[in-house]
C-alpha cells in the first residue's frame, strides 16, 4: 500500500489501534513478541466493549485462545470466549430458521435471496461461528411481498412497522419490512430493494440470475453472487459510515475470493458506486491490511473516495450506533454532512426530487378523496410550509 492511501489515524485510541493490529496479525504470539508496546496501558474494559461494538469478537477469539503470551489478561479471553460460545448457539438457531424459511418460500414458488446471516458467514469465513448476525435479511420480488408477509405471519412472526403511504411512495422510499418472532426472538428483514431509494440498483431478476446456492444449508437457500454481494456490502457499509469494523472485515474476506474485477467495475459504474467503492477499498487496505487487485486501485485514486474514507475514520474512532438516536451533537452534525457526501450528484438530485413527492403526512394535513390524491403534488410545498410555520410536523 502506497502513502497515497494512508489515512490520518491520529483520532484512534490505543485500544482501537490494538484491535486493528490483532485483526490483521497472522500470529498473536508473533505480534506480542515484535510489538509488546501495543499492549501497554490498555483499558481492557474498553477493549472488550470495542470488540462487542464492532462485532469482531467471534473472529478475534480463536486467534487469542491459543496464544501463550499473557500480555492479554485471562479475563479478557474468558469474556470473549463466553461471547463466542453464545454467538455460535445463536448462529445455529439462525441457520435452522434460514433453512426453514427458504424451504417454505420455495414451496410457495417465491424466490428468495438471503443477503446476510449464517450463509454469508459460511461463504466469507468458512465457519458460521466466526461472524455475528443479529437478524436474517432476505429479498423477494416486490410482487410477492404480500404473500411472503402472510407466510411469516402464519409462522408466528409479528410485523413491527406498517408504512403510511400515499401514491405508492413506500415502494421506493423504503426497502424492507421488519418482523419479530415473540418466542424465538428472531428478527427478520424482508427486502424488496437492496437499499433505500431513490437510487439505481439491480432488480431481483438480475440478482437471481447471478445467485449462488448454499452448500451448508441446501438448495433452498440462495444468496448473492460475489460481484453483486460486493456492491451490496459497499453500499450498506457506506450508508452506515463504516461505524462497525465487521463490515470492513467482510469486504476483506470477500476480496480474498477474487471477484471478477471487470464485472465489479461495470456494476459500480452502472449503479453509481465508484466513489464509495474507492472509500471502502482505502479503509480496508489501510485499517485491515487488505490486498486490493491492481485493476481496482484506480477507484482509490479518486479525491472524493479519499475524503470519504477519512470522514469514516471519525466513526471508527468512536463507538457510534447510528440507528440509535439521539446521537451526540458532534456525531449528528458530522453524519448530516456525511450522508449527502456519499451520494453522486445524480442521486442528490433524485433525493431532492423525492422530497417533492407527496408524503402520508400531507394527507393527514389536508385529507382529500383518493381520486384527488394527485393534487398533493402541487400542494406539497404549501402543506410543508404550513407545517413548518405552525410547528407541527417537518416531513
Amino acid at each position: 500500500m502506497t502513502d497515497r492511501y494512508t489515512l490520518d489515524r491520529g483520532s484512534l485510541s490505543k485500544e482501537i489501534s490494538l484491535l486493528l493490529h490483532l485483526l490483521t496479525a497472522d500470529s498473536v504470539d508473533g505480534l506480542t513478541e515484535q510489538r509488546p508496546q501495543l499492549f501497554a496501558e490498555i483499558d481492557w474494559k474498553l477493549f472488550i466493549r470495542l470488540t462487542l461494538h464492532h462485532r469482531v469478537f467471534p473472529f478475534l477469539y480463536p486467534k487469542l485462545s491459543g496464544m501463550s503470551n499473557q500480555l492479554i489478561p485471562a479475563h479478557v479471553r474468558e469474556r470473549l470466549q463466553q461471547e463466542y460460545r453464545s454467538n455460535t448457539v445463536r448462529m445455529l438457531q439462525l441457520s435452522g430458521e434460514m433453512a426453514r424459511i427458504g424451504a417454505g418460500l420455495n414451496e410457495l414458488g417465491i424466490g428468495s435471496l438471503f443477503l446476510k446471516g449464517p450463509v454469508l458467514a459460511e461463504d466469507l469465513y468458512g465457519d458460521f461461528s466466526l461472524r455475528t448476525s443479529r437478524d436474517l435479511d432476505f429479498m423477494v420480488p416486490i410482487d410477492r411481498l404480500s404473500e411472503t408477509a402472510d407466510y411469516l405471519l402464519r409462522l408466528g412472526y409479528e410485523q413491527i412497522e406498517v408504512y403510511e403511504s400515499i401514491l405508492g411512495d413506500w415502494k421506493w422510499r423504503e426497502h424492507h419490512l421488519t418482523f419479530n418472532h415473540p418466542d424465538s426472538k428472531i428478527k427478520l428483514e424482508v427486502h424488496w430493494r437492496l437499499g433505500p431509494g431513490p437510487s439505481a440498483e439491480p432488480d431481483f431478476k438480475t440478482l437471481w440470475k447471478h445467485a449462488r446456492t448454499s452448500t451448508l444449508l441446501g438448495p433452498d437457500v440462495r444468496y448473492l453472487g460475489r460481484e453483486d454481494l460486493f456492491l451490496f456490502l459497499v453500499s450498506h457499509g457506506a450508508r452506515h459510515a463504516w461505524s462497525r469494523l465487521r463490515w470492513l472485515l467482510d469486504i476483506k474476506m470477500l476480496l480474498l475470493q477474487q471477484p471478477d474485477s471487470e464485472q465489479l467495475l461495470q456494476l459500480l459504474k452502472q449503479y453509481n458506486g465508484e466513489a464509495i467503492a474507492g472509500q471502502t477499498l482505502i479503509l480496508a487496505a489501510d485499517l485491515l491490511d487488505t490486498k486490493v487487485d491492481p485493476s481496482l486501485s484506480g477507484l482509490m485514486d479518486k479525491p472524493k473516495a479519499r475524503q470519504l474514507a477519512q470522514d469514516a475514520v471519525f466513526y471508527v474512532a468512536r463507538m457510534v450506533n447510528l440507528n440509535d438516536p439521539p446521537l451526540e451533537p458532534e456525531v449528528e452534525r458530522h453524519f448530516k454532512a456525511y450522508q449527502p457526501a456519499i451520494l453522486t450528484a445524480r442521486n442528490r438530485m433524485l433525493r431532492a426530487a423525492g422530497f417533492l413527492y407527496p408524503y402520508a403526512v400531507d394527507a393527514r394535513t389536508l385529507p382529500l378523496p383518493k381520486p384527488l390524491h394527485v393534487l398533493y403534488f402541487p400542494l406539497r410545498p404549501f402543506l410543508w410550509s404550513w407545517r413548518k410555520a405552525t410547528g407541527r410536523e417537518e416531513a
